[in-house]
């Protein structure tokens, strides 16, 4: 069987959150909805406040009296409203979405506020100016686009990028090191669409340069933000022949290598990177370690392992 389909929705796609889209014009009612209105703090690291093992939400008021331009509506939660902002002094037990997403408890809803203020909040720390007219700008619409000086309005910037299972149609599947990644830590290849590209085009292009290699068969799986710093990962599946040689033509993969579906299947059980210990490597290949369920890559990954 060469093809196969996503077993379950990437973790940081299972948005469960009301975004509440009809007040982001409703400035009244965003008005009215501050005093009961709950507040998520996040410093530039993307780091937020636990106490426990919980997500720690302050009152809006206590920040100010009504809203403030630096703060961003994410939705509606039991009824309240739920704001971002940045917060440089953040102190305490801090995490950010890499290392909380998969370990804690956090429901649908939690990640789905983290994940939005994450992607808004890097936005805005990037969009002080007009791309068109180069005039300062101004968040407006709770935080959902910014006005030039001169009356241009902007929008959340998101940057496609394919990432992509290679397996052979049988029993090995294709996995890549990138240069600065530790030793041991392998995963799917990845790309950013360019401009005048369709996303098949971009998975055979970024294979290519990448590890030198021919794909075909190329097929759509799921999709998962990545507001790391404004991604959006579309994830596919495709097949390639293994016995083509491996060339890392443009200088991004370190090593590549034909892993067997029992050695991931293997990696899988032992836990993502850092987590546990990584599988001894067999016939000259090394040990391998996998991506942690944050990304969409583990998914992918442990779909075909399934199979």
């Amino acid at each position: 069987m060469s093809g196969f389909q996503l077993k379950t929705v990437p973790l940081l796609s299972r948005s469960a959150l009301d975004r509440a889209e009809e007040l982001r014009s409703d400035e009244a009612a965003r008005r009215a909805g501050w005093g009961q209105a709950r507040l998520l703090r996040m410093n530039r690291r993307g780091q937020i406040r636990l106490a426990g093992s919980e997500l720690v939400f302050d009152a809006a008021v206590d920040l100010a009296p009504e809203p403030v331009p630096s703060a961003v509506f994410l939705g509606v939660v039991e009824g309240s409203h739920v704001w971002a902002v940045r917060d440089e002094e953040l102190s305490g037990n801090l995490v950010d979405l890499r290392s909380f997403g998969a370990a804690l408890p956090f429901d649908d809803v939690v990640l789905s506020l983290v994940t939005t203020a994450l992607a808004l909040l890097n936005w805005h720390d990037r969009a002080g100016f007009s791309a068109t007219d180069g005039t300062p700008t101004m968040p407006v619409k709770g935080g959902w686009s910014r006005m030039s000086e001169a009356g241009h309005e902007e929008f959340p910037r998101l940057d496609p990028a394919v990432i992509c299972l290679v397996h052979d149609g049988g029993e090995r599947v294709l996995l890549a090191r990138q240069q600065v990644w530790p030793q041991g830590l392998f995963s799917i290849l990845a790309g950013f669409v360019e401009a005048g590209e369709s996303l098949e085009r971009c998975v055979e292009r970024e294979i290519k340069e990448e590890v030198g290699i021919d794909v075909r068969e190329i097929t759509y799986l799921g999709s998962q933000p990545w507001p790391l710093p404004r991604s959006l990962m579309l994830g596919f599946a495709a097949v390639a022949d293994p016995e083509q040689p491996l060339a890392f033509t443009d200088g991004e993969i370190g090593e590549a290598y034909w892993f067997t579906r029992a050695e991931v299947r293997a990696a899988l059980a032992a836990g993502a990177w850092g987590q546990g210990e990584p599988v001894a490597g067999v016939d000259g290949r090394p040990a391998l370690s996998l991506p942690g369920s944050i990304s969409i890559a583990r998914t992918i990954l442990e779909s075909w392992a399934a199979e």
